[in-house]
């Protein structure tokens, strides 16, 4: 692959070292946080084993200048054209670990993709403790005949205060702010399905695309008397260290945004991103993707993906999902039920995607 590049399409690319940010993507955040999990299962669910190109050479090559420029990674594309997979063949392929996923819905804000904050249950918590520090058996102001029996019998009765937790086990960064802590080498982020959005939502990630950073009011608030605070990720179990209430990358992360193209987001977003469009896979793409989930072969896989390839023709894009599970059907033994019984299926299987819009 070309000298610059960093991500040559499969799964298993040439280590690199990655090349230094350019001066207006350079961020100063740290100390870098420990190097994320790896989650090889996730990894093989979405790839398959051996994983597939679906990339040529010039979409490969936006891919990189992504990487390299350090910006978001904007694809779009039909249903099933392997969109969200691109995320997990990059963290694969460069060892960058777990993909960090946020699903967007029309409900998705910025503020759930950063943190949360329990207020309440913090609250609960110190009502808690106060309500068994306080002593108890009569009402306060009362004055006891015996002052030594009473404080005596006070001490006996008060359960123990509780310890309230630190400020930091109620606050749990989402995957974009687990995605923004500082590491030697970027995380992955898949921010699927953006074009689902709320219309407010693109703009209000534009400062934290350009900044790489974002604060925590409530650690703010205590940096003085806690300027360290250990929080919780997005990480399965995971925790980090925030200093003085500020999230601030080192690396910023690789940011994949994925949309089915169902709304144009606006200019100033879009000038922050580098954009890729992704076709339908080809007949040969298909069948490496066949190949890739079932590695001891399909019956029939050519017949099966032109079969394919010719309904997608006819009735609109398909997704590459209804082609898996079609081939596992196969793999069952779906095709000797009957002379009619597989091509049937088969067709309730590759359904039109896209509504039918014929006045007819």
């Amino acid at each position: 692959m070309p000298g610059w590049w960093l991500f040559d399409g499969g799964i298993r690319s040439e280590v690199r070292e990655w090349p230094p940010p350019p001066p207006w993507r350079t961020f100063s955040g740290g100390p870098d946080q420990p190097e994320p999990p790896e989650e090889q299962r996730e990894t093989t669910r979405r790839l398959g084993l051996g994983g597939v190109r679906l990339l040529d050479h010039s979409a490969l090559a936006m891919v990189n200048a992504a990487l390299v420029l350090r910006r978001p990674l904007l694809v779009t594309g039909s249903p099933g054209s392997g969109k969200s997979s691109l995320a997990y063949q990059i963290a694969a392929s460069l060892g960058l670990g777990r993909v960090l996923r946020w699903p967007i819905t029309s409900r998705s804000t910025l503020a759930q993709g950063l943190y949360d904050y329990d207020a309440i249950g913090r609250a609960q918590y110190e009502v808690f403790g106060r309500a068994q520090a306080a002593p108890s058996g009569r009402p306060t102001g009362t004055r006891a005949r015996s002052p030594i029996r009473a404080k005596d019998v006070a001490d006996a009765e008060r359960p123990a205060p509780a310890a309230i937790p630190p400020v930091g086990d109620f606050v749990h960064l989402g995957p974009l702010g687990t995605a923004l802590l500082p590491h030697r080498r970027p995380r992955v982020l898949l921010v699927d399905e953006f074009d689902k959005s709320d219309i407010d939502l693109p703009n209000d990630l534009l400062n934290v695309f350009e900044d790489g950073q974002f604060s925590i009011p409530e650690l703010v608030r205590a940096r003085d008397a806690t300027p360290e605070v250990r929080v919780h990720t997005a990480d399965p179990g995971g925790t980090a260290t925030v200093h003085a209430g500020i999230v601030e990358c080192h690396e910023f992360p690789v940011v994949v945004i994925t949309s089915n193209g169902e709304r144009e987001f606006p200019p100033a977003l879009l000038r922050r991103c580098t954009r890729l469009d992704i076709p339908p896979p080809d007949t040969e793409r298909l069948a490496a993707l066949i190949a890739a989930h079932f590695p001891h072969g399909v019956a029939g896989r050519a017949e099966l993906v032109e079969q394919f390839t010719r309904q997608r023709t006819l009735a609109g894009p398909l997704a590459a999902d209804q082609l898996l599970n079609a081939a596992y059907l196969l793999t069952l033994g779906a095709d000797t039920d009957g002379a009619q019984a597989w091509p049937d299926l088969r067709e309730q299987l590759w359904h039109r995607l896209a509504p039918d819009t014929d006045p007819g």
